[in-house]
């Protein structure tokens, strides 16, 4: 229920945070398991909201082990399809706890469902894949060596920007990877390396790798051209859009800045923020338009606000 009421919300938000995704196989999306997404993680949970709120299918996910030590937070998680996988850095005691999430997908994928895993483990915000943990290479040779059909499916996720809103996405599909393609039965050592190269291979093809400081590579790379007359349609819009949203905007950022310290992870704190302040927010303004003039027509800032928003996104500056 929750994990459903979410994605409806997330993707009605997707496009006031995003100003583009460019997929470049957008049949895939509608993809029904027995499915393993092997994603890279440049940008914490958003990565994990896209592509959740992209696929036709219910998402379940695998999220670091520290996340769960909150009891409540835990269960949120859970309703929300996201299982735990530790790491050494988390305590060598909780390893065992990865077997039980791997039976947890394999289950899953019994039922010809979805499970998305992190394949670099950890996330940076970067332009670079880095090397690729082991976890996934585990979870589909179990998954063979256990009867279950299952496909692995690259996906390869860029970012204009780590930090601004009105960001351009560009979403890459690799070559699903079938248990034909990797010798499994040969040592678990040699088979797992065989996996990676193979992920390596697909992952990397679609990566970019761009230097921080290298602007032009960036604006080659990321930048949308817009049409004059879409210019001209959404100037007026976007400043009111601008304007009314920097109150909620900048003290989200103060929140941000100030309850939550970790760094690398700009995107995910704002939406989290967004995602429980944005309705209420919507829903005061609503009421006090609707005090100041008594007009029964007070429920259409609940659509032209959100549009403002979008028209906003739309113009504003593309790259940092």
């Amino acid at each position: 229920m929750l994990y459903s009421f979410v994605k409806i919300i997330a993707r009605l938000a997707l496009p006031i945070y995003c100003r583009d995704i460019a997929i470049n196989k957008k049949e895939l999306l509608k993809h029904k398991g027995p499915l393993l997404l092997a994603v890279n993680h440049p940008n914490s949970f958003l990565d994990a909201i896209i592509l959740c709120t992209l696929f036709n299918e219910t998402v379940y996910s695998l999220a670091r082990g520290d996340a769960f030590k909150n009891k409540f937070g835990a269960k949120c998680l859970s309703l929300l399809k996201i299982f735990p996988v530790y790491r050494v850095s988390e305590g060598v005691e909780n390893l065992g706890e990865n077997y039980k999430t791997f039976d947890l997908c394999k289950n899953i994928f019994k039922k010809n469902g979805i499970v998305l895993i992190f394949s670099e483990g950890r996330c940076i915000n970067e332009w670079h894949l880095r090397p690729l943990k082991k976890g996934t290479a585990r979870l589909a040779i179990s998954s063979w060596e256990d009867g279950i059909d299952l496909k692995v499916l690259p996906i390869s996720i860029n970012y204009s920007s780590f930090t601004k809103m009105g960001k351009n996405i560009k979403l890459f599909f690799g070559e699903p990877i079938s248990k034909e393609n990797i010798d499994y039965t040969d040592s678990h050592g040699n088979a797992i390396r065989q996996f990676n190269e193979n992920l390596k291979q697909q992952l990397s093809k679609n990566i970019f790798e761009i230097d921080t400081n290298d602007k032009l590579t960036l604006h080659q790379k990321f930048f949308i051209s817009q049409a004059p007359l879409k210019k001209c349609i959404l100037f007026i819009p976007s400043i009111v859009g601008a304007i009314l949203h920097a109150p909620l905007y900048y003290f989200i950022k103060w929140l941000t800045d100030t309850l939550i310290k970790e760094s690398g992870h700009d995107d995910s704190k704002v939406i989290g923020f967004l995602f429980v302040l944005y309705p209420l927010f919507l829903l005061a303004l609503a009421l006090i338009i609707f005090y100041i003039t008594n007009n029964r027509l007070w429920f259409l800032i609940l659509l032209i606000l959100p549009f403002t928003a979008w028209s906003f996104v739309q113009l504003k500056k593309q790259l940092d």
